[in-house]
């Protein structure tokens, strides 16, 4: 088995990475900021590489530095929330990481149900753009956005949706949206991470080719909702994920749900160790219930 640094050397060095910081660390961790920078020393020694730059303007990592953040970071997080279940007596937590916009307008608003329904089961539920490292213990299951291209983890998708242009009733009227060539002579909001694009939606309804300039860009569906519920232009997004912007009125789908491209894009991925897990069984039937009622 491959040598590992004392712990105490990767929390002086997660501390300060995180921190930026000598002395804000060393207050964390309980510690003067001399016996931190020996922490790290120690665990530099140890690698044989620098993992810090220090200089008058402060603390940052170098390339090797940030490289094994990205590595440890997780494993120290994992360690420490591990401890601290053990220590509170949670025999039964969870640990689910989330694209960040299924876990802000689809999942949040049902998790109530999630939690009357199983109330043995401790959740923690974190989102982020970037997937979970199972390897490093990170989370149970990962929700994940996107093309499903992920090795030997068990892939299931979640549901269908429906990728439609969306305005808000005003602006729809405002502009008197009635033909796809209108939509090239308003402002069209661009969504960076959507599997689905103003170019193949396009390519699907119009002969026209999309605009390849935008004014307005974003990299949450959240974000290109709310700005297009304020009326700042067209957004192309999941008429699943835009599901209480619609039922409050402040969107609508300018052409209907008919002039739209389905694509199956959320997907609950795990290793299949994690399967027989009692309180994974329990997620992954719930959420499948969930995406099945729409």
């Amino acid at each position: 088995m491959a040598a590992i640094p004392p712990i105490a050397n990767l929390q002086a060095f997660e501390a300060v990475a995180r921190r930026r910081s000598f002395a804000i660390a060393a207050a964390e961790l309980h510690l003067t900021a001399s016996a931190v920078s020996h922490q790290i020393a120690r665990l530099e020694d140890f690698l044989g590489v620098r993992l810090l730059e220090r200089s008058a303007h402060g603390v940052r990592l170098s390339q090797a530095g940030e490289r094994y953040l990205s590595r440890v970071g997780g494993a120290i997080t994992a360690l420490a929330t591990a401890t601290d279940d053990l220590r509170q007596g949670v025999s039964n937590s969870l640990y689910v990481h989330c694209a960040p916009s299924l876990a802000t307008l689809w999942l949040m608003p049902r998790l109530h149900e999630f939690a009357h329904s199983h109330p043995h089961i401790a959740l923690n539920l974190s989102a982020a753009h970037t997937h979970s490292d199972f390897a490093l213990g990170q989370a149970d299951i990962d929700i994940r956005y996107g093309v499903p291209n992920w090795g030997d983890l068990v892939v299931e998708p979640l549901f269908e949706e429906r990728i439609v242009p969306l305005a808000s009733p005003a602006y729809a009227q405002e502009q008197r949206l009635r033909r796809v060539e209108q939509l090239l002579d308003v402002p069209l909001i661009q969504s960076n991470v959507s599997v689905v694009q103003w170019s193949d939606w396009f390519r699907a309804y119009s002969d026209k080719r999309a605009p390849e300039r935008f004014s307005i860009r974003f990299d949450r569906a959240q974000m290109s909702l709310d700005a297009a519920a304020q009326g700042l232009g067209v957004a192309l997004e999941s008429a699943t994920m835009a599901g209480k912007h619609i039922k409050e009125g402040k969107l609508r789908p300018v052409f209907g749900l008919d002039k739209s491209v389905k694509v199956k894009a959320h997907f609950a991925v795990y290793p299949a160790r994690h399967s027989k897990r009692p309180a994974v069984e329990a997620f992954l039937a719930w959420v499948h219930g969930q995406a099945a009622r729409g």
